[in-house]
């Protein structure tokens, strides 16, 4: 992508007026007493939107805790070689070579993907839940519990976490459910 393109997908679109629209003052602050309800919902509907309620930019994403050292893409690097590895060199190391890319590789997208949904950048909440419903199969698997009660116990591990992280990327993203790229 050249220069131009991306100066033109970041920056808001022209209007053709002769004149720039004046600035918004900023809006009042709420009352914090019931009895003047209207006045809040008068300062509410004036209000601008929410920064959350703006596009994601690679920028406002949270910052590893790790700094600037690539940990994460040195992993997934680490899963591609293993990868291939595993598959050219076939058998049962090969097998175990290419299980340790795939566990490898998701660790490092799961490592992403909590960062981003508990710092209120994007919402993660399926694939977080997807982990709640595995890890609670492999409890139950570990138990030596039947099918039916795996399958049972994966649908309880989805029905709690999806609600769960959408609760707590409202919250953390002020109130915005689902930030679109």
């Amino acid at each position: 992508m050249g220069r131009r393109s991306r100066q033109r997908a970041s920056a808001p679109p022209r209007e053709h007026t002769t004149a720039p629209a004046p600035p918004r003052p900023p809006a009042p602050a709420a009352p914090r007493h019931a009895a003047s309800r209207h006045a809040r919902d008068d300062a509410s509907s004036a209000a601008p939107l929410p920064t959350a309620a703006r596009r994601s930019r690679r920028d406002d994403a949270p910052r590893p805790p790790w700094g600037s050292f690539p940990l994460v893409e040195l992993c997934a690097l680490a899963a591609i070689v293993l990868g291939v590895w595993g598959i050219l060199r076939g058998g049962h190391g090969g097998l175990v070579l290419v299980f340790a890319a795939m566990l490898l590789g998701s660790v490092a997208g799961l490592e992403v993907a909590i960062r981003e949904h508990f710092g209120g950048y994007r919402s993660h909440t399926f694939v977080l839940s997807g982990v709640v419903a595995i890890a609670a199969m492999a409890i139950l698997f570990f138990a030596d519990a039947s099918r039916t009660v795996l399958i049972a116990g994966a649908a309880a591990g989805l029905l709690v976490g999806v609600p769960l992280f959408r609760t707590l990327f409202k919250r953390r993203s002020g109130g915005v459910g689902v930030k679109v790229r």
